[in-house]
């Protein structure tokens, strides 16, 4: 019997043992799975298994590529998370895609977010989490918080053109004023060659020569103009923005390609590279589509100064981003893995990979070096340049200078049917001032 109750006293202790330690190790198995050392266990040592959706835009073929082979490394490394991606191609906006995604219950977890106080105002998004703040440089707010992990800064965009065709045109150099610019699209029409390609079946790519002559014409001047117009202290019909849509119309009717209306965006690399137009106005995330479309291709890039010789460009922060949903910030499993997937995303090694791709222009505070081309050094010294005025697009602006939402694709489409319809200038404003009112009205019911 005594030798039972020794034997059975070790057991005990033995037992007592065993459990302590499990106790001790704080389950650290449980986060072996991946780099992301986040995650839940499935109680067995194994990390459990999460699944997050994301979107993205997909306009522009280069950034979802970019985007996707980063979900696939992220996945590769961290086999515990499962990313539905569920984002598509489409001609309508990114958003519209969104709010139809959210009217049939399908907003994504993860979203590239571009309009951060729509979907802010209707519950959609939460603040980015405090720990993820300190991998930028700069994060604008929204009402004193954060929202958004820039995916890159805004980049200037500008004059991508054939050195071929400028060289058959006699253009020996880049323009010094817009004056000169008009110049030398005569001088390509007599070469023989359409000057401009525009990708105008994409909603989006007419804001980039719109808001060109905006930016110009009224944004580098007075950033606090939609403030104003919402107010009622300026108008679309006023001297400024007159002339920046008659030099948009000008430039439409003279020296556009005439196909522009139902050319996508994704088909203007392949006929700027083929030949059959001299130049094409956009940013430089077009040129890894270039040299993808012919890697031989000679094309250089350039800022397209203003009447006095102003160089004025996108290129101010705005709140956009990667941004959780409100959804999928209640369930903390999510949470953990998207936070895991940014941080991943933002990583030196990762991050460089995106960037090169995308030719962006980087927003972590860690400095993210890559080979840049001649064209995106061009880009790089424009934002480092303080003589160059940065500002933003008619739609990218914030707080108090936000347009309504719907606002812009309607402008956009309006100003497609004054160039088909050799509209008066003058009275297409008139009715983009009834829009706006009666759009700044509807907001506040």
């Amino acid at each position: 019997m005594a030798h039972k109750s020794k034997f059975h006293m070790l057991s005990l202790l033995l037992a007592l043992v065993l459990v302590l330690s499990a106790c001790g190790n704080g389950g650290t198995e449980s986060g072996a799975s991946g780099t992301s050392g986040e995650g839940a266990s499935d109680g067995e040592g194994q990390a459990a298994k999460t699944s997050f959706t994301i979107g993205y835009a997909t306009g522009d073929p280069a950034s979802k590529q970019a985007i996707s082979d980063a979900i696939k490394a992220f996945t590769e490394a961290n086999p515990n998370v499962e990313i539905k991606d569920v984002s598509e191609g489409t001609t309508s906006s990114y958003l519209d895609w969104l709010k139809t995604k959210d009217a049939v219950g399908e907003f994504p977890d993860l979203v590239e977010m571009r309009d951060t106080e729509v979907f802010l105002k209707a519950g959609k998004i939460v603040e980015l989490p405090s720990d993820l703040h300190d991998l930028f440089s700069t994060l604008p707010e929204v009402g004193g918080k954060v929202y958004n992990a820039p995916l890159t800064l805004n980049a200037p965009q500008g004059i991508i053109y054939s050195k071929q065709a400028y060289e058959k045109a006699g253009i020996t150099e880049e323009p010094k004023t817009y004056d000169e610019f008009l110049a030398d699209q005569e001088k390509l029409k007599a070469s023989g060659i359409t000057p401009i390609v525009v990708g105008g079946k994409d909603i989006f790519h007419m804001g980039f020569w719109l808001n060109k002559f905006l930016i110009d014409d009224v944004y580098a001047k007075d950033p606090d103009w939609n403030s104003k117009r919402t107010a009622k202290q300026v108008s679309f019909t006023d001297a400024n923005v007159v002339q920046a849509m008659t030099n948009y119309k000008e430039l439409f009717s003279k020296y556009v390609d005439k196909g522009w209306l139902s050319t996508a965006d994704n088909q203007t690399a392949s006929i700027l590279v083929a030949g059959k137009a001299a130049q094409l106005f956009s940013g430089p995330w077009m040129f890894t589509q270039i040299q993808q479309a012919d890697p031989n291709f000679e094309f250089g890039f350039y800022a397209l100064p203003d009447r006095e010789g102003k160089r004025n460009v996108i290129g101010l922060p705005s709140p956009a981003g990667w941004t959780l949903s409100a959804d999928a910030a209640k369930d903390q499993a999510k949470v953990d893995a998207m936070k895991s997937f940014i941080r991943f995303f933002f990583s030196k090694e990762q991050y460089a990979k995106y960037l090169s791709t995308v030719n962006g222009i980087p927003s972590t505070k860690e400095p993210v070096e890559y080979q840049a081309t001649e064209q995106m050094q061009t880009v790089l010294d424009l934002m480092k340049d303080e003589s160059v005025t940065k500002s933003l697009a008619i739609n990218n602006w914030w707080g108090e200078n936000q347009i309504p939402p719907q606002f812009r694709n309607w402008y956009y489409k309006l100003m497609q049917e004054m160039v088909l319809k050799n509209g008066d200038v003058a009275e297409y404003m008139k009715k983009a001032d009834a829009e706006y009112d009666t759009e700044v009205a509807a907001n506040k019911q």
